[in-house]
């Protein structure tokens, strides 16, 4: 006889049946939170160079945000839908569709925002009752693992949530070795090629979300002073390693010496920031030292690394659009400003880039960017502002070709971690007969059809 493999039955986590029990679950998870923030913050700040305060707006204060915003709506969305709009041969038929968890997810989490992202994972993944296993990132083990104590102490029950070491190895172990009915990866584009066909192998779903090399945008009816304020926040936040972050500006020529100007006085009012890898500092230098041999302005002047790990926030103005600095392929507080020469140039210089996620434009007349959508490619989309409008815990975050698929986050996010299941019942009045009916009821039947279809 064949090797016949067991079927996996998915199911609620023993003890998280109910939404009732999990949004329990939220409530304490949150008071947990709250309870160890100094922990937090310290082990953050001592593993990524955050300070207290960035800790606190860029990482707790949206997953708290989340477990709020969970707690009030979860019942709402969990609950059995009824199906409408049946045609009328199926009048005797009554369906709902349920939401049940998909069963055991993996984790692999990220170590740009160790707090927020694997903390809204797992409040997702839990609040809809999986059962979860994360393996925690290599450079960011005792932030997380602190997190991760907290769930668990907030009254999981055993077994609804494990981790691994915070190796490279163990990701593979994970994918290899751990029966997963989800996986849920945040990290690079060619880590993400291997996850994703990993899970492929086995039929396991999965949710990648990687990384953006964005744009964005300046036209010419634009504020350049806000502008550049949100452009140059956005860039100097956690250090430049946010996957959302514009790696370039596009402006059009009414705006950009006024944008040029706003952002250098920024720009030279910037301390220096701490990276967490020393080579995408060597990175950053390589493509500085490579666009001001090709004629670009660096502001601040550049005076190289400070050290292996710190650096100043620099912009190159006037960018010439083939240095290597305009792809984007850096992870650091390094920005392309390029001019151009309308709107039609900043379109075709934005679509040179296949890495879209987020995408900022600049203009007094918001309703200019609604038609633009298409051929702006992103799943977000900030019109005057900069990465900060992702964080909405109702906005999902999705991504597509080489910055992912699948969505987190948000309503969407939720539901990627369940599965739908038709429930139907078919009462005993107005069922189908199963036997052919006669000629008479059948030419009645398509003189129906034809007369339904003549009506649209």
């Amino acid at each position: 006889m064949p090797n016949e493999q067991p079927i996996k039955r998915p199911g609620a986590a023993p003890g998280l049946e109910t939404v009732a029990r999990r949004r329990l679950w939220l409530r304490a998870f949150a008071r947990g939170l709250g309870s160890g923030l100094d922990d937090l913050c310290s082990l953050t700040a001592e593993e990524m160079g955050k300070s207290e305060w960035e800790v606190l707006s860029s990482e707790l204060m949206p997953l708290m945000a989340s477990i709020k915003w969970h707690r009030r709506r979860l019942g709402r969305l969990l609950r059995p839908r009824r199906v409408s709009g049946g045609a009328l041969w199926q009048f005797a038929q009554r369906q709902r569709v349920h939401r049940r968890p998909l069963g055991r997810v993996g984790i692999i989490a990220t170590w740009n925002y160790p707090i927020q992202l694997l903390g809204i994972q797992l409040v997702q993944a839990i609040a809809a009752g999986n059962r979860v296993v994360v393996k925690p990132s290599e450079h960011s083990p005792e932030s997380q693992r602190r997190l991760l104590e907290i769930a668990r102490d907030a009254g999981l029950p055993p077994g609804t949530l494990d981790w691994t070491e915070p190796t490279r190895e163990a990701g593979a172990r994970l994918l290899a070795e751990h029966e997963l009915d989800h996986v849920l990866f945040t990290g690079s584009t060619e880590v993400g090629r291997l996850v994703g066909a990993t899970c492929a192998e086995g039929l396991v779903s999965s949710t990648l979300e990687l990384s953006g090399r964005d744009s964005a945008i300046v036209l010419d009816d634009a504020d350049p002073a806000l502008a550049a304020e949100s452009v140059w926040h956005a860039l100097v936040m956690n250090a430049g390693q946010t996957c959302m972050a514009p790696r370039r500006v596009l402006t059009t020529p009414a705006v950009h010496d006024a944008f040029c100007t706003e952002l250098a006085r920024r720009a030279e009012a910037t301390d220096p920031v701490r990276l967490v890898q020393p080579e995408e500092v060597s990175r950053c230098r390589s493509l500085v030292e490579e666009a001001i041999e090709a004629g670009g302005r660096c502001v601040p002047a550049w005076t190289g690394p400070l050290d292996e790990r710190t650096m100043r926030p620099v912009a190159i103005m006037d960018c010439p659009p083939e240095a290597s600095v305009v792809e984007g392929r850096h992870f650091g507080p390094l920005l392309a400003v390029l001019r151009c020469a309308d709107l039609d140039d900043v379109l075709r210089r934005h679509r040179e880039v296949d890495q879209v996620l987020a995408t900022s434009v600049f203009t007094s007349r918001p309703r200019r960017v609604e038609p633009l959508l298409d051929e702006l490619g992103s799943g977000i989309v900030t019109i005057n502002d900069c990465v900060l409008p992702a964080g909405h815990p109702s906005s999902p975050i999705t991504g597509r070709s080489a910055s992912g698929w699948g969505s987190s986050q948000g309503v969407e996010g939720l539901m990627a971690l369940t599965r739908p299941v038709v429930l139907s019942r078919t009462g005993r009045i107005g069922r189908l007969p199963t036997e052919e009916p006669g000629p008479r009821i059948q030419d009645f039947l398509k003189g129906m059809m034809r007369r339904g279809a003549g009506r649209g």
